[in-house]
């Protein structure tokens, strides 16, 4: 494939014209044409619909705008850092995170990096799901403990646990039942699993809630109406003062935050300084340096 020829076609596809992209650029309208029918013609597609008055992508079209524009955009980026013997990063830097660390940390996170980077245009999204980092157009994806993928590459930045715990008021059993619950979705397990200091034991857990996320789960605790299973960082303030008690770890794997990009990209200035922000955020990467961004 022909790169100057795809330069050209991202930039009309960009500025949705080839005059639009011609005034902009400087380029001649011709050149762009050419070039554009050229890559059409190399691949047997057809990239754009072309109207009286409008220019518009084929689904073909904007499949190879969507895939090849951030590549481009940085290959322009590593060659002008390396023409210049390295730079400040800038740019647009887009990440995706979980909904609990974006709660209760990345505010802070994100606020401290825009200040120290001013040139970069940070953009968080907030979401549980696994998200195709190349179709959506991400450059960075924080995830809990994620599976294995062989185009991903990263490292676990912070790790925690998850406890059990309750109001210092409220029984374990009640008669012959359990403890009432707090659940986070309707499907969460009876009979939790915990270690202690006395060795390892089972709670009877009967649910007098389901909600959907950690921070309502950790409210309702706080208010005494049930146990329940909380990452340590969310409750560490709680169990310092005293307003919750700890019942036991939950015997099982420990969660871990990963920063994962793919593989096959070069590692751009921008994510490159981000990476080193999360490292000095969290030299440890431990859960009393998480609890310290989230409030009493």
């Amino acid at each position: 494939m022909d790169l100057l020829a795809l330069t050209d076609f991202n930039l009309v596809a960009r500025h949705g014209g080839f005059g639009k992209a011609a005034r902009a650029t400087g380029r001649p309208k011709a050149t762009l044409s050419r070039r554009v029918g050229d890559l059409e013609s190399s691949l047997d597609l057809r990239l754009f619909e072309r109207g009286a008055r409008n220019l518009k992508l084929t689904e073909e079209g904007r499949a190879l705008f969507e895939r090849t524009g951030a590549l481009l955009a940085e290959l322009d980026e590593t060659a002008a850092a390396i023409a210049s013997g390295g730079q400040r990063p800038k740019g647009r830097l887009r990440i995706s995170a979980p909904m609990l660390f974006s709660q209760t940390a990345m505010g802070r996170i994100a606020a401290g990096f825009a200040l120290k980077y001013p040139e970069v245009r940070l953009e968080v999204t907030t979401e549980d799901r696994q998200v195709d980092m190349i179709e959506e157009g991400y450059d960075l994806v924080i995830r809990v403990n994620p599976d294995p993928d062989e185009s991903l590459v990263g490292r676990a930045f912070l790790r925690d646990r998850l406890v059990v715990v309750a109001s210092p008021h409220l029984p374990r059993t009640t008669g012959g039942s359990g403890a009432p619950g707090v659940a986070r979705g309707a499907g969460e397990r009876q009979t939790w699993h915990v270690k202690t200091q006395g060795g390892r034991s089972t709670i009877k857990i009967e649910p007098v809630l389901a909600l959907s996320t950690l921070i309502m789960v950790r409210d309702a605790v706080r208010a005494g109406v049930g146990a329940a299973r909380l990452p340590i960082s969310l409750v560490a303030h709680d169990l310092a003062d005293g307003t919750l008690v700890n019942w036991g770890d939950i015997d099982g794997p420990e969660i871990a935050l990963w920063t994962l990009y793919p593989s096959r990209r070069l590692l751009s200035p921008r994510v490159s300084a981000f990476l080193d922000f999360l490292k000095q955020a969290f030299p440890n990467g431990t859960p009393d340096e998480l609890a310290a961004y989230i409030g009493r």
